[in-house]
């Protein structure tokens, strides 16, 4: 027999070991998310799935489901926190949508339409750090570093190579690689790599590959991400129900 909890006025079963965002999605409730990945442990880096529990707000996707929890995530107090959240990484970084690969392809914007984002709200910070283009086959884009860490914990838990780490404190905290040069070329990473599928905006890129999928063709272009990751959510086995 599986527990429930409240989600925004709904019942959702959980399983033993799931957070609410795990339930959650599962489930086919969506809460906005950047950091959370499915196949990593829980990191709470990015706080866009804060949810409220008992007055007081909590990432959701590091908060245990447990029974009777009553959560709300879609309120209009949380979302606009979660706009102000996304104006503050696009304005500290170099997010020019219109020319960039990820464009179609990237959470950051996804999550901004989503959201309603229309402006930046904030001053842009305009941060210069030099592009990475030593690696024949891979170039780092450092100004659209959001900090979300999923590089990093994607080559250190899956790939054992811990090539990207960050660096530094505030606003000055940025993305580093593990190479005595600071280049990426002296590393070990390969195309391969999980690192190189799990950055959410356009940091890490393969090279001569640029645009191969046409700006209006690409995923979020088609479907919304709050509609994509539900599709992507692990969903129990055909036939399988909660008792």
């Amino acid at each position: 027999m599986s527990d429930t909890f409240q989600l925004d006025g709904k019942e959702v079963a959980f399983e033993s070991g799931q957070t609410v965002m795990q339930a959650a999605l599962t489930a086919g409730h969506y809460i906005p998310h950047l950091c959370y990945h499915p196949e990593f442990k829980p990191h709470g880096s990015c706080k866009l799935c804060t949810v409220e529990v008992g007055g007081r707000t909590v990432a959701s996707c590091t908060l245990p489901a447990e029974a009777n929890l009553n959560v709300e995530s879609n309120t209009g107090e949380l979302n606009a926190l979660r706009r102000t959240l996304i104006q503050m990484l696009f304005a500290e970084g170099n997010h020019f949508c219109p020319s960039c690969e990820k464009s179609g392809n990237c959470m950051l914007q996804a999550l901004g339409y989503d959201l309603e984002v229309h402006t930046a709200g904030f001053r842009h910070m305009y941060p210069d750090r030099p592009l990475d283009a030593s690696h024949p086959d891979i170039l780092l884009d450092f100004n659209r570093c959001i900090l979300c860490e999923l590089c990093v914990r994607a080559s250190a838990e899956v790939d054992g190579k811990n090539v990207f780490a960050l660096a530094g404190r505030g606003s000055g905290k940025h993305l580093i690689v593990n190479a005595e040069s600071g280049l990426l070329k002296d590393t070990n990473i390969a195309l391969t790599d999980k690192a190189m599928q799990v950055c959410p905006v356009g940091v890490i890129l393969p090279k001569r590959v640029g645009f191969t999928v046409p700006i209006g063709e690409r995923r979020y272009d088609q479907r919304p991400i709050s509609a994509q990751a539900l599709d992507d959510a692990p969903r129990p086995p055909s036939g399988a129900r909660h008792e």
